[in-house]
């Protein structure tokens, strides 16, 4: 998607910037910025070393009191937040240079790391990290394509109401290269409202809780297994209701390549027996209970 901005790209390298989403803070340190990287949003937490610098509030309610007194020469924002618009005439109204990205899919946010990395300087940097991020891709592309076997997934943002990805997600495009096929994928959203009679007409292989903030310490199979008639679906009677941390799948990052591994795991266990060395214990899944 475009990219808006004030920010002169033909000016000098920044040495101050200031990141509003978790998915800009997470391209900066993989990218090698992080000594430039002078604060973040309430929400960044990767990785350990984001926990130790300044935060400037949540990222739809940015303080710009405390952005202006951090003297950035860049600021970092995305519209893959819906509502982050709003902090936009702040950034105006003090002169702050910005750019503002929207990506809502992989290849949009390998253009958010071209953008980045020849914003900062490090364009080189951010060609090995792209490399480094689509061979990966291929990787599970072309494992999972051996099988002629497309389970169908419910993937669910949020619970109440229930909340799933449309064609404009990059969940879409994550579906896919796992070689299955996402509910929905042709509604003409980023995500949106699902009735559970949609659900139920569909019937998926798999239901798949992905549940946003603070709803994911929530998360349970329990939860969607006692809900009322979902007893009846396919994935419920065969137990292949799975959780995943949102870090990995709602964070327009780098690490989507990571959810992707661990997708494709889930999905297709059969040809990745062995998950791949990337993923962590932190990544919770299978421990929501």
């Amino acid at each position: 998607m475009g990219v808006a901005r004030s920010f002169d790209m033909s000016c000098t390298v920044p040495q101050r910037i200031v990141s509003f989403t978790c998915s800009n803070t997470e391209i900066l340190f993989a990218l090698g910025l992080g000594a430039q990287v002078v604060g973040v949003d309430d929400w960044s937490d990767f990785p350990r070393e984001v926990k130790t610098l300044p935060k400037v509030g949540p990222d739809l309610k940015i303080d710009m009191t405390k952005v202006a007194a951090l003297e950035p020469d860049l600021v970092l924002a995305s519209l893959s937040v819906p509502g982050m618009e709003r902090n936009l005439p702040g950034l105006e109204r003090l002169g702050l240079p910005f750019l503002v990205l929207e990506p809502r899919s992989l290849d949009d946010v390998f253009k958010d790391i071209e953008t980045i990395s020849a914003a900062t300087g490090v364009s080189e940097s951010g060609r090995r990290l792209i490399a480094d991020l689509q061979a990966r891709i291929e990787t599970v592309r072309e494992r999972a394509h051996e099988t002629i076997d497309r389970p169908t997934l419910y993937w669910e943002w949020w619970p109440k109401p229930l909340i799933s990805p449309g064609r404009w997600s990059w969940m879409v495009q994550m579906s896919e290269l796992a070689a299955a096929d996402l509910l929905f994928k042709d509604v003409e959203a980023t995500s949106f409202v699902v009735e559970e009679s949609q659900v139920f007409e569909q019937d998926p292989d798999l239901v798949m809780l992905c549940w946003c903030g603070t709803l994911q310490e929530k998360m349970s199979v329990s939860k969607v297994a006692e809900r009322s008639g979902w007893e009846r679906l396919r994935a419920v009677k065969q137990g292949r209701i799975h959780c995943f941390p949102e870090d990995l799948f709602g964070r327009p990052g780098p690490r989507l390549v990571e959810g992707l591994e661990r997708l494709a795991q889930i999905v297709h266990p059969e040809l990745f027996p062995d998950a791949p060395a990337s993923l962590s214990v932190r990544s919770r899944v299978g421990a929501c209970q």
